[in-house]
């Protein structure tokens, strides 16, 4: 069978997330890209989000903070088809308590084909494609299609 794809609207479902090392860095990407970040739908985990809501003053969903269930929140939503994209400024130099969540998170961002940043070049490529202002459909393997509610999936087209 041809794999399910899942429909993202114009407005993207972005999560915002970074290790502490790299809160900075975020902030700085998030100035920079304010105007086509403020076009979506944002969330982001718990301090991470508290500093962006404030220093850029726009309106933020929040997740517990990462080491306290927020990138398995963020996984789990990703799962239910709730999130369509993700940008994570991650620490990979840094031992962090919460490592185990953060692969977990990876592997479901990957499993089910959510486009992800790790880095700033990755996220500048990602927020600037004109496919951010378009409707896309995301394409998901058979196995996905079992996992999915019926509500979220598109039928294959003849």
């Amino acid at each position: 069978m041809d794999p399910a794809p899942l429909r993202m609207g114009k407005r993207k479902r972005i999560v915002l997330i970074a290790h502490d090392n790299r809160k900075p860095d975020l902030l700085a990407w998030a100035r920079y890209n304010k105007g086509t970040l403020a076009r979506h739908e944002l969330y982001a985990t718990g301090t991470t989000g508290a500093i962006l809501a404030r220093e850029l003053g726009l309106e933020i969903s929040l997740f517990r903070s990462g080491p306290l269930g927020g990138d398995q929140q963020v996984g789990a939503k990703i799962c239910e088809g709730e999130m369509d994209f993700v940008i994570f400024f991650w620490d990979p130099l840094e031992p962090q308590p919460h490592d185990v969540d953060v692969k977990a998170l990876l592997r479901i961002a990957v499993v089910y084909n959510i486009p992800i940043a790790c880095n700033r070049s990755t996220a500048d490529f990602l927020i600037s494609s004109p496919l951010m202002g378009e409707e896309y459909q995301r394409q998901l393997g058979d196995f996905d299609r079992q996992l999915l509610p019926p509500s979220l999936a598109v039928p294959p087209q003849p």
